[in-house]
């Protein structure tokens, strides 16, 4: 069974491909705002804000594939933040952003939250099925220097990324303990997702 991907992320391919779960992309059409999904409302709760935003996705992909008349088949959304107490840290606009988050989190213990959802779009008189799940970890950084912010930020790496840092990249050498999932915190939770892809009738290695 073909699984759709409906995430630009290359990190989160990659993980499923590791998994033995081969997959097609299902990203938005260039008339599709797809960052305004991402939109923080007032007082916004970072854990329901990232099952919010998912759900949007997930929405808006299964509305695509329809649209589009492709083959019916699961689709995969999924979201990560950043939260350090109820403070979000999403994608930062630009590099001052970025040294600002990073400032921030040095030294500091936070929360990185993965929402994934699986979708099946309606055929042959059966409803639409939606299933989601989220991933909670802490991470805590070491104190970082403003010159090894500077350096880190002027490397790239933190652009597009939420809470501006990769774990699976240069930003690991700060990172003094981790407590939950590693994949989750790379952006698509392990056990999360196969538990997903297990009820939405997707097979793959170890079902």
């Amino acid at each position: 069974m073909t699984l759709y991907l409906a995430s630009q992320s290359p990190r989160r391919r990659q993980l499923l491909e590791q998994w033995g779960v081969p997959c097609e992309l299902l990203l938005p059409d260039a008339d599709e705002d797809a960052e305004a999904l991402e939109a923080v409302r007032p007082g916004e709760a970072p854990a329901v804000y990232v099952q919010r935003v998912t759900a949007l996705k997930l929405q808006a992909s299964l509305a695509r594939l329809q649209r589009r008349g492709l083959p019916a088949a699961p689709v995969l959304c999924a979201d990560t933040t950043v939260a350090l107490g109820r403070r979000i840290l999403g994608k930062p606009a630009d590099e001052a952003d970025a040294r600002r988050m990073l400032a921030a989190l040095s030294g500091q213990r936070h929360r990185v939250m993965t929402a994934v959802a699986v979708g099946l779009p309606a055929v042959r008189g059966r409803p639409a099925r939606a299933w989601q799940a989220l991933s909670t970890s802490w991470v805590r950084f070491a104190p970082m220097t403003p010159a090894q912010i500077r350096a880190y930020v002027a490397t790239g790496e933190p652009m597009g990324k939420a809470g501006a840092y990769a774990i699976q990249g240069l930003a690991a050498m700060w990172i003094a303990h981790i407590s939950g999932s590693h994949s989750g915190i790379m952006g698509l939770p392990a056990h999360e997702t196969a538990g997903l892809l297990r009820q939405a009738g997707v097979r793959f290695v170890g079902t």
